[in-house]
């Protein structure tokens, strides 16, 4: 099997499993989300853990878990935002628990067990937030994040498969040499022309929001996918993992998001 056709069942079974997940209720998208991050987390602490450091794998997804769970009850409005000071203590666990662990290098070692959850749950965090925009409100709305998912398919697709054809100048040759201008450029494309079908047929909302919403996307997305680059460049790795065949690991398929999501949370706020 090529690696175009694993790309294809990959991408196809994933994008049905996201879709049931989102549109289902507001449960099953909270679990999608719970499971991106924790596969996300472990992948990250696995890669620097190949790599000579020792973050604290365990401790790390205990504290993302109750981050992201905390979190989404204070925006659900289930429960108050006093719900979050729960990951105070365990946060302080943290470096407690290193005092014991007689690793070298234990302030590396804490600094990437709280780089992952920086990178990785906070973003899926105002995700999250997005989905439940207006956050007065409290109600889940499912094609807030179906619309999201869309633009997100169609940057990396139109990116992708423009890139093949026509890609020629790249777009940052030293951190990640296949990726190129005219990719980018007709991932941008593709990008802001499934923004005004969601617009139109899928949220009856101002266009112009969308299309803002889409150009952040495609910026931010496009950086996060770059840092993700620069650090599978700095361990020597072609992919994060092989978690999804065709597409690599979860910070592979997933980059995008955790880069652009912040961006169009504030954008939505302000």
């Amino acid at each position: 099997m090529n690696n175009l056709t694993q790309r294809a069942i990959t991408g196809g079974v994933l994008a049905l499993l996201i879709m049931a997940s989102v549109c289902w209720s507001a449960y099953s998208f909270i679990l999608l989300m719970l499971a991106i991050d924790l596969l996300s987390l472990l992948e990250f602490y696995r890669l620097f853990h190949d790599a000579g450091l020792s973050p604290q794998r365990t401790s790390g997804l205990t504290l993302s878990a109750s981050t992201l769970l905390s979190c989404t009850l204070a925006i659900s409005g289930l429960c108050g935002p006093k719900i979050m000071l729960i990951n105070i203590p365990v946060a302080f666990g943290i470096f407690v628990f290193e005092l014991f662990r007689r690793q070298k290098d234990p302030f590396l070692n804490l600094a990437f067990t709280f780089l992952g959850i920086l990178c990785i749950t906070l973003p899926l965090c105002f995700f999250i937030a997005i989905a439940f925009f207006p956050l007065a409100s409290g109600n889940y709305h499912f094609r807030i994040p179906l619309g999201y998912f869309f633009i997100l398919w169609a940057s990396d697709s139109g990116a992708y498969f423009m890139g093949k054809a026509w890609g020629a100048h790249p777009l940052f040759k030293r951190i990640s040499p296949k990726k190129t201008w005219e990719g980018s450029l007709g991932g941008a494309v593709c990008a802001l022309f499934v923004a005004y079908l969601v617009s139109r047929y899928l949220v009856s909302s101002d266009a112009t929001r969308w299309l803002i919403i889409a150009l952040l996307i495609i910026v931010t997305g496009t950086f996060g996918d770059l840092i993700k680059s620069q650090m599978k460049r700095s361990l020597n790795l072609k992919d994060s993992g092989t978690i999804l065949p065709g597409h690599g690991g979860m910070l592979d398929r997933f980059d995008s998001l955790l880069g652009s999501a912040p961006f169009v949370f504030c954008y939505l706020i302000l």
